[in-house]
């Protein structure tokens, strides 16, 4: 239903479904390496399991992250141009050089660097297409030896160390855009890129432990529960941290009252009354933190620590996507007039349409897929020297 005051230009929605899942995309990016992150870095050594996980997870996420953007745009082949011609005073045009310094510098390195050992074994061994695909891996280096592994060693973590600013940047750069943007009064925050890092946070790790627990269970091995529950005890933290932050930029909004927060709170009690306040708060945010409290003070067995960590987790992912979705979505279906307001249709088959999104979500998981057949990211099952 359209009401009044909405400016032709208004009546459609710019940003689509696709704008939603370029920042899930991203924030599960830079979740993922600050988990992997916590074992080389911070010495969380009950984490160890997940490390290699989280960072093909990360590069299966970062691989796919820019198509949202690219198939958003009408001419996805000007994108080349702000390589081209760079323009330091957009957020927007210095993307490309965040994300390829990210994924060429930081993970890209970090991994190969992590998995050299693994590869030169594995070029030895192999045979046939594989044997060229480990031989092109190795890059020329198969120099294994004790002091070539320690060097290693000491420039992945110097690269890791590098690597957790660097993914604050990727991520909490495009809470900047939004936060920015001084003629929307929905985005318009100072909190917004540190809500947006937080929340990224919250979404990589999660998304790390549950796919670390549905892979060892496919793979036939045991759960290493004193790993899932380190991870849950963060992820509880940092989920705390996140939904403080968001609480925090809702009070300040509440009391300063200016003249955009009656159109708002007229929006959030109607159009966003279910994919904010239910989705988001009640079930994405205080439910899987009340599960993830419960865990840490009460006795609870084993196997139901499990089951309440894939349903935390999963509620968790539902509620970061709904976050998503609520500021871009959110912030664009109210006029500039803050008088009138719009409605959004989601399309099935179009080239912007929730077919699209669905397959871009579900394409990452393929590569990560392919990325654990060629590189096994299992600690306990890595190549012997013999």
């Amino acid at each position: 239903m359209h009401l009044n005051f909405i400016y032709p230009n208004e009546s459609e929605l710019q940003w689509s479904i696709l704008i939603v899942l370029y920042p899930f995309l991203t924030g599960l990016v830079a979740g993922a390496f600050i988990l992997a992150s916590l074992e080389r870095v911070f010495q969380v050594a009950a984490v160890k399991p997940t490390y290699r996980l989280a960072l093909l997870t990360a590069l299966a996420f970062l691989l796919v992250a820019p198509l949202p953007l690219q198939l958003h745009l009408g001419h996805p082949e000007r994108s080349l141009e702000m390589y081209l011609t760079p323009h330091r005073s957009s957020a927007m045009a210095m993307f490309g050089f965040v994300y390829l310094w990210y994924l060429m510098v930081v993970l890209l390195l970090e991994i190969w660097l992590d998995y050299r050992r693994d590869i030169v074994l594995l070029s030895r061994s192999s045979t046939g297409f594989l044997r060229v695909i480990y031989k092109i891996m190795t890059l020329g280096s198969d120099n294994i030896s004790e002091r070539s592994l320690h060097l290693d060693e000491r420039v992945g973590w110097i690269i890791t160390v590098i690597g957790i600013p660097s993914a604050f940047l990727l991520h909490g750069y495009v809470g900047f855009i939004f936060g920015s943007i001084k003629a929307n009064p929905w985005w318009n925050s100072p909190l917004m890129p540190v809500v947006f890092i937080f929340s990224a946070m919250v979404s990589g790790i999660a998304a790390v432990m549950l796919l670390y627990m549905l892979l060892t269970k496919l793979r036939g091995f045991k759960i290493d529960i004193a790993c899932v529950d380190t991870i849950a005890k963060y992820l509880f933290y940092i989920f705390i941290i996140d939904f403080s932050l968001e609480m925090l930029d809702l009070i300040h909004r509440i009391y300063e009252a200016d003249e955009s927060f009656r159109s708002l709170d007229f929006m959030v009690h109607t159009s966003l009354w279910i994919p904010h306040v239910i989705i988001q708060i009640l079930l994405g945010t205080l439910v899987p933190i009340g599960i993830l409290g419960a865990t840490q003070v009460l006795p609870l067995a084993e196997h139901m620590r499990k089951k309440l960590y894939v349903i935390a987790g999963s509620l968790t992912m539902i509620g970061i996507f709904a976050m998503r979705w609520n500021v871009v979505i959110g912030g664009q279906l109210f006029s500039k007039s803050l008088l009138g307001y719009t409605t959004y249709t989601l399309h099935l088959g179009s080239r912007e349409g929730l077919g699209t999104a669905i397959f871009l979500t579900i394409l990452p998981l393929g590569i990560l897929y392919v990325l654990v057949k060629l590189l096994p990211p299992w600690q306990h099952e890595s190549l012997s020297l013999n």
